[in-house]
């Protein structure tokens, strides 16, 4: 009975792991590959050296060259996030993201812009959501139509193209896959991106003073976009480990010469990838843990639990079986030719010979007040003399 008690608690502990194993690949590990709703605000940096660029300061509009750091500050707002309701409801999470271009040399700011947004926690796409805005000029575009991958890639990302959307386009442009990179360890998905001379549109209150200042006597102007955007992305977590962006803008008048308004190639610097590929990593090992080593333990550590479990009951059971069959079994029957007190010869002894038969020590003594020796039965002619 305690074999089979101690058999079953193993078979129910088995069950239970191999339960266990199940929850954590078919609910914690989907739940890892998705954005969470407490995502920690991030910061990347790109640079560039030797850059062409226009900076307006004090009402001053020239070209300037020198060195640039762009800075990106992404947080996520849980407040925003929670109130999101009918498909974006425990879909989406919302974003504000905002940049700063400022020199390297005199922490002059070049320029900004900030825009809030709801992002797919799977697959990282931009979401069409009414609250969405960007502001790149001083004043808020609530029509702006975010899609595609901006700031992240999807859980894992497949090695074919995705569509990347450009703030500068307000557009979605093919990237397209362009092979495997290892950085700081991390095999990544290069994409690659390219524009190449598409026009801008600006508006009079912008384009008007950019004329005056670099093509007196111009009535329009175009302004030329050009951009190759080079992402390395992590096929697990889909995070940026580093982006570079090669970007030119060339002012293009109906009258005069072309001015070159922006010429810079933006990297991550070596602070940013570290930190990127660390956040990365560190998903990677906690996806990997809750969907593959810890499962695969509990399963195997439950299948086991459950054999032994299986065994020990079927122990217990054999020896409860012997002992039942131990207790009902009939004595052993003595041999046939065994010998036997009947078969036993008669012995002569002194005083004559004794009966034919012993009779058991129960009946063949008299009561303890007679004499301890049996007497001889009298001969027949003896008894005839009586």
């Amino acid at each position: 009975m305690k074999h089979r008690a101690i058999g079953a608690v193993l078979f129910g502990v088995g069950v239970l792991l191999l339960a266990l194993a199940a929850g954590l690949v078919f609910v914690v590990a989907p739940a890892l590959t998705k954005l969470p709703y407490d995502l920690e605000a991030s910061t990347s940096v790109a640079e560039a050296s030797n850059a062409k660029f226009l900076q307006i300061s004090n009402g001053t509009i020239k070209v300037n060259d020198g060195d640039l750091r762009s800075t990106v500050l992404v947080n996520q707002l849980k407040d925003e996030t929670a109130k999101l309701g009918g498909d974006l409801d425990g879909k989406a999470v919302v974003w504000q993201v905002g940049q700063t271009v400022d020199r390297k040399d005199n922490k002059e700011l070049v320029s900004a812009y900030g825009a809030k947004l709801a992002l797919d926690r799977v697959s990282g796409e931009a979401l069409k959501w009414q609250g969405q805005w960007l502001d790149d000029t001083g004043q808020r575009d609530t029509g702006i139509q975010f899609a595609g991958q901006i700031y992240k890639f999807p859980f894992h990302t497949e090695k074919r193209d995705y569509k990347i959307f450009d703030r500068d386009l307000r557009q979605v442009r093919d990237a397209k896959f362009a092979g495997t990179e290892t950085i700081k360890g991390i095999e990544t998905y290069r994409f690659e991106q390219v524009i190449t001379d598409e026009q801008l549109t600006l508006d009079a209150t912008r384009l008007t003073p950019l004329l005056a200042t670099f093509a007196p006597g111009a009535t329009d102007a175009k302004l030329v976009y050009s951009n190759q955007r080079t992402v390395w992305v992590d096929p697990v977590t889909g995070s940026y480990i580093k982006v570079r962006e090669v970007q030119k803008k060339v002012l293009t008048p109906n009258l005069g010469t072309p001015t070159t308004l922006l010429d810079a190639d933006f990297s991550y610097n070596d602070a940013t990838i570290t930190a990127s590929a660390n956040r990365a990593k560190e998903s990677r090992d906690s996806l990997q843990l809750l969907s593959v080593y810890v499962p695969v333990g509990l399963a195997v550590l439950g299948l086991v639990l459950m054999i032994g479990g299986l065994l020990v009951a079927r122990q217990g059971a054999v020896a409860t079986a012997g002992e039942a069959r131990h207790r009902a079994d009939p004595p052993v029957p003595a041999p046939v030719d065994a010998p036997t007190r009947h078969e036993k010869p008669v012995v002569d002894r002194e005083g004559g010979p004794l009966s034919d038969e012993i009779p058991p020590a129960s009946t063949n003594w008299r009561a303890d007040d007679e004499p301890t020796v049996p007497t001889q039965r009298p001969a027949s002619d003896e008894s005839e003399k009586h």
